[in-house]
């Protein structure tokens, strides 16, 4: 995927949110909410980067938190310390490049001295195909055929293992074929108002569970969880696309309803995925 400008500083957040090392993970989870995003750099008192962690690392470490309470775990603690970074004189090639080796969602750009300059993330990379893409590309010519998939009356158990055993921040939940709905580490951050709560539940009783939050989670109270099925939190009815249309339709599909990865269908058969991966893909294989 050829692009007109391959410049980094088109592209580059300046201002990217952060944590301190010391921050709880309660303090991280509530500012990923705030700002409705899905990684935080972690700087030191020189505003050099020191790790970095998103919504999957919180899942994961409630997951294996056992007895330990969860008050008590630091940022520092639970944070992606092996720092993979791009200078703000390297290209979009060389960003996209790395951020492909590496397997990650986004990559930190330094300044001088190894101060944080900001950050770039697979989003910025796929909003640049819009601008810059040289010519059009088929979905069918970059997506994922292999879809790891469930279905609605699969256990979260289940679901949870799905993602974190295959490195995959997504579940298309399917039903002969067709996809029904999509279910993803944030449903987990904190889980989804269960349908039969939403059903059946007076406003106040949802009001309590969704404000309960997870300031007193621990394995065994997320054990209950495990008793619901996928149709519980997944997103139903999800965004489709056609194999033969354009990524740029793709694209835009994910900028303008705030997701990553959308299944590609043909005649409403699930053949496909295309995540901002993929996009990241050609870019770095140009």
């Amino acid at each position: 995927m050829k692009l007109k400008n391959a410049d980094l500083n088109q592209i580059i957040i300046k201002r990217t949110i952060t944590v301190k090392p010391d921050s709880s993970l309660l303090e991280a989870r509530e500012v990923l909410l705030r700002h409705n995003l899905k990684r935080l750099v972690v700087i030191d008192t020189k505003n050099k980067p020191v790790g970095i962690l998103t919504e999957k690392d919180i899942a994961k470490t409630i997951y294996a938190l056992g007895d330990k309470p969860i008050k008590s775990v630091k940022v520092s603690g639970f944070m992606s310390k092996n720092l993979i970074t791009v200078k703000k004189t390297d290209t979009i090639y060389d960003c996209a490049k790395k951020m492909k080796k590496n397997h990650i969602s986004s990559i930190i750009v330094l300044g001088k001295n190894g101060v944080l300059e900001g950050l770039v993330t697979k989003t910025d990379l796929a909003s640049i195909f819009l601008t810059h893409a040289v010519s059009p590309l088929k979905i069918s010519k970059i997506m994922t055929r292999n879809v790891i998939t469930a279905m609605p009356g699969d256990s979260l158990l289940y679901v949870e293992s799905l993602l974190i055993h295959n490195r995959i921040a997504r579940i298309v939940v399917q039903r002969n074929r067709i996809p029904v709905g999509i279910i993803t580490f944030r449903d987990f951050v904190p889980a989804k108002l269960p349908h039969w709560i939403a059903e059946s539940a007076d406003p106040k009783e949802v009001q309590q569970y969704k404000m309960k939050g997870m300031a007193d989670f621990n394995v065994n109270q997320m054990s209950h969880l495990l008793h619901f099925k996928a149709v519980d939190i997944m997103s139903s009815n999800p965004i489709t696309v056609d194999a033969d249309e354009d990524v740029g339709v793709a694209v835009l599909l994910m900028i303008r309803n705030n997701i990553s990865g959308i299944p590609v269908v043909k005649k409403s058969k699930l053949v496909g995925i295309i995540t901002k991966s993929d996009i990241v893909k050609a870019i770095a294989e140009a």
